[in-house]
């Protein structure tokens, strides 16, 4: 999908951006992310996330939402490898530029254990680059990236090749603002002698790259090296910063440098055909993600009389004082004698399940891993360490809920529209209920304290951890709200719930058993924690990936059989 400008005029300069364009560094980049995103709260940068109202994509807003709850990167940014830091920060933190400036530099602290990980975006890019140099086009880069690492890179790049490559080079640290300013191509351009004008191209791979131009009055030129869909590059931009010209690789380039010489005989010092290296083919497009979609045919399901949900993880997000109790808790397994009661890792469901047993077996603590990935409640963690002992599992909850004291009292939605939905749901005339394991002192100021006013309205039953002997994964507490409504447990119950043991308690109290997939397992990992063994039977019904997808889930249901 090349394309070029009727109105574009020939370069005297063609300054690159770095990562994505010219070299690949996302080994380090994305390790340097993951280990700077759990420091959000620490850095003071939870609170100024872009509320999802102001961003500018949806893609953007599920960005902003899952590394709010999660402190890490969207699976599909991560199993995509498409974007750089540079457009995570804008996306999240939007004009707040100190919290983009605190951002960057708490991922150049990260940045420093992974940077020298770099090879060529594509193949033959120097010769490319080298072919632009003698038809006298002079060479730069402008780039997010701190001189340590830049200088570093571009002396390790393609065995030392590229050292004498680019007539200079700006790095972030050489200016006072990060892109989208456009104070780092004005410094290139500076350095050169040459006005920010026409002739002077800047070539990117990314949205800001394209506004930063755009900033500086200068040529436009977006490299798909990511091999995004041309539909999803043109619904980024408007006429005002839309790119003069996209490339799908630097063979593009020359065609497109070779269509001007013969437009504009004398621009070059040589024909570009003359020193044009042998073809190299474009970048592969990433792997495609395997996504959850378990939806069967919604005749399969019954209509919803009565849908309870899961209120961790699921309506709301309490992660923060939840991970900060598991922490204080750990240590006092052994003076609780829970060490030896804990399963054998050998006996876990799953290998990772087993890494988790034997980590805490040997450390008391969660790994560091399992912290990061934010994605397992105390109820899996206790379900995972101590199996079907009970006994054991009731000392660790009130464990926990000793420390809870210490910490609990922030709640949010989990979803910016949570309350229209149960607001909605109630309007169709289904009876709505919540069930978690959380005890009713630290429930019910929860549930009194979310968005200001509280919830306690929206639901027409509750059953708390401690209001039945045994808690999830037995189905206790979900009989209990049936019998609370005076309704039978049956399909037409649904339990909606973000964990493996939400969906064993659905699956035992003949409920219909939905998945809130918040946080965005793929496919292969959904195969994993329910495959379905006569050890482990239980599979959810259906999977929803956001309170969207379960909307029109039950607003179908509505309008087909009822079973």
């Amino acid at each position: 999908m090349a394309r070029f400008s009727d109105e574009i005029s020939p370069p005297r300069v063609l300054m690159f951006d770095w990562h994505g364009t010219l070299v690949n560094t996302s080994d380090a980049m994305f390790s340097a992310m993951e280990d700077m995103l759990p420091q959000l709260e620490d850095l003071g940068l939870v609170e100024r996330l872009l509320p999802e109202d102001k961003c500018l994509t949806p893609d953007d807003a599920r960005l902003v939402r899952y590394i709010r709850v999660y402190r890490r990167l969207h699976p599909r940014i991560l199993a995509e490898r498409r974007v750089s830091r540079t457009d995570i920060f804008n996306a999240i933190f939007g004009d707040d530029k100190d919290a983009r400036l605190i951002a960057h530099e708490a991922y150049n602290q990260a940045y420093r254990k992974y940077f020298g990980q770099v090879r060529p975006f594509q193949e033959g890019v120097y010769d490319y680059l080298e072919a632009c140099k003698e038809m006298g086009i002079k060479l730069a880069v402008a780039t997010n990236r701190n001189r340590e690492f830049l200088d570093t890179e571009i002396r390790t790049v393609d065995s030392g090749r590229w050292a004498n490559l680019f007539d200079t080079t700006v790095c972030a640290d050489d200016v006072t603002h990060y892109k989208p300013d456009p104070e780092i191509m004005l410094k290139a351009l500076d350095n050169l002698g040459l006005p920010a004008d026409d002739s002077a191209w800047y070539v990117g791979d990314s949205f800001v790259d394209m506004i930063t131009a755009a900033h500086a009055g200068i040529t436009r030129v977006f490299y798909n090296g990511a091999c995004w869909e041309p539909e999803r590059i043109e619904s980024w931009f408007s006429h005002r910063n839309s790119p003069h010209a996209i490339l799908d690789s630097f063979d593009d380039l020359m065609s497109g440098l070779d269509l001007l010489s013969r437009n504009h005989p004398q621009a070059f010092a040589v024909e570009p055909e003359t020193v044009r290296p042998p073809y190299h083919p474009p970048p592969e497009p990433p792997e495609p993600r395997l996504e959850a979609d378990w939806h069967p045919a919604v005749a399969k399901l019954i209509r919803p009389a009565i849908i309870l949900f899961d209120w961790h993880a699921t309506l709301v997000d309490t992660l923060d004082a939840m991970y900060h109790a598991v922490d204080d808790m750990l240590p006092e397994f052994q003076s609780l004698n829970l060490m030896e009661r804990m399963v054998m890792p050998e006996d876990s469901k799953t290998p990772e399940d087993a890494r988790l047993v034997a980590y805490v077996r040997e450390f008391a603590a969660l790994h560091p891993k399992v912290k990061a990935d934010r994605k397992i409640s105390r109820t899996d963690i206790f379900e995972v360490l101590f199996g079907e002992d009970q006994e054991a599992k009731q000392v660790a909850h009130t464990a926990f809920n000793r420390h809870y004291r210490n910490h609990y009292g922030t709640v949010k939605p989990f979803e910016p529209k949570v309350r229209d939905m149960l607001e909605a749901l109630r309007r169709l005339g289904i009876q709505v209920g919540l069930i978690t394991n959380r005890d009713r002192e630290f429930f019910e100021h929860e549930l009194g304290a979310v968005e200001g006013t509280g919830w306690a309205h929206l639901f027409d039953t509750n059953v708390c951890g401690d209001d039945t002997p045994l808690r999830k994964p037995h189905p206790d507490q979900l009989l209990l709200a049936a019998h609370n409504l005076e309704y039978p447990a049956d399909p037409s119950v649904w339990y909606v719930g973000d964990s493996t043991t939400d969906i064993i308690a659905a699956k035992r109290a003949g409920m219909t058993a939905v998945f809130f997939n918040g946080a965005q397992w793929d496919l292969p990992w959904l195969n994993k924690i329910f495959p379905g063994t006569h050890q482990h039977p239980d599979k959810p019904d259906v999977v929803v990936n956001d309170f969207s997808e379960f909307w029109a889930l039950v607003l179908a249901c509505e309008i087909g059989p009822a079973g």
